[in-house]
């Protein structure tokens, strides 16, 4: 098996820069993984391209995405781009044969996720996932792994969040994520939607109806050249769905995403509600699950310690803490694994799931501005 696959980086801010620092760190994970090696970088900005020149694997910097997708070196592509681009530049992408790890909400909406997916029918050879990287924390992967051996037992109820409070102040100046025409009508949903769904579509949780809550909260902001501007897309979204599981169980499910949640700085909480058993995971508390299993009248919380205990093995030992860019490297050996044919117990997030998180994100929309509950 070949040792690397020879990555290009289109978008080269903040994520992408995560993407290059785990590649860095493969010799962290002790499985035969082969590691993404990256050898193009492409983004308008020449600030971000040097920081790219820092790496020791990264020998071609574009300015233009058409001629890293012409450099025939270039095997895959991870992409880091605004909304509005999405369906344009991946479907680019998949056109010139290289596989694709694409970024949130995959596509700015319904329609554009339909063009997407019309060039990955065109090409089914090439492998195509999305990011989402919080269901690594070994805490959720305990979850996952109860669920799946049936310790829940009837669902009562679930809840998926995320919630962070970068926008609480409200001096920073807008950006193009509080815009219709680069971000799209879906808000904060679009950007932080698949966190709050990744775990329970991938668990044959899904909605059947959704009753949604969405709140512009701070409709004007500094434009940073000493004037204001409008900010235009939600920044609060509570989605109150009726979901259903493959064991044919009905239940509510509460999705919460929010940019302004005060005191939290990006907490993502997952909770699962049985008959038999119950558990909750929050980044606030990144290495440890909380759990009760009912034992007849009275109940009680515990807590453990889960560690390092990781879906794919790493030198760090089980009793240490695990964090944000370890759960980014997870993320990236099941992409990696995926795309070579490895075991991977619990594989990025699927273009068939981001087709059911766009249906749902529709719903909302719809729910919201005519104060219904919609069927899916």
């Amino acid at each position: 098996m070949e040792k690397t696959v020879k990555f290009g980086v289109i978008g080269c801010g903040l994520m992408g820069k995560e993407f290059a620092s785990a590649s860095l760190r493969w010799l962290h994970l002790l499985g035969d993984i082969p590691r993404p090696e990256i050898i193009a970088a492409c983004n308008r900005s020449d600030a971000n391209l040097d920081w790219f020149r820092r790496d020791p694997d990264t020998k071609y910097f574009y300015h233009d995405y058409h001629e890293l997708l012409a450099n025939p070196e270039v095997e895959a592509v991870y992409c880091a781009v605004p909304h509005d681009q999405h369906a344009k530049i991946y479907s680019e992408i998949i056109r010139a044969g290289k596989h694709l790890l694409a970024e949130k909400p995959f596509g700015i909406d319904l329609a554009a996720f339909r063009e997407i997916e019309a060039a990955m029918a065109e090409h089914p050879e090439v492998f195509v996932r999305c990011s989402s990287e919080f269901p690594y924390y070994p805490a959720a992967q305990q979850m996952v792994q109860w669920y799946e051996a049936g310790e829940f037992g009837r669902i009562i109820e679930a809840k998926f969040a995320i919630r962070h409070s970068s926008d609480m102040d409200l001096q920073k100046p807008v950006n193009w994520k509080r815009t219709l025409a680069v971000n799209g009508r879906y808000g904060c949903m679009g950007d932080l939607g698949i966190h709050t769904q990744h775990l329970p579509f991938r668990l044959g949780i899904y909605p059947e109806t959704v009753s949604a809550q969405l709140a512009n909260l701070v409709p004007t902001r500094p434009d940073g050249r000493g004037g204001t501007a409008p900010c235009e897309t939600y920044d609060n979204a509570i989605l109150l769905c009726g979901a259903k599981n493959a064991a044919g169980d009905r239940f509510p499910m509460t999705m919460e995403m929010k940019r302004m949640a005060p005191g939290c700085t990006n907490e993502v909480e997952y909770a699962i509600y049985g008959l038999n058993l119950s558990a909750r995971f929050t980044t606030n508390d990144p290495n440890a699950l909380y759990y009760t299993r009912n034992t007849g009248r009275e109940q009680a919380w515990s807590r453990v310690v889960v560690g390092q205990k990781t879906l794919f093995p790493v030198i760090t030992g089980s009793i240490f803490e695990f964090g944000f860019s370890d759960a980014m490297l997870q993320m990236y050996a099941a992409y990696v694994s995926e795309l070579k044919g490895l075991p991977c117990a619990f594989g990025c997030f699927r273009p068939d799931e981001a087709e059911k998180s766009h249906r749902l994100l529709t719903a909302a929309l719809d729910s919201y501005e005519n104060r219904r509950v919609v069927t899916l």
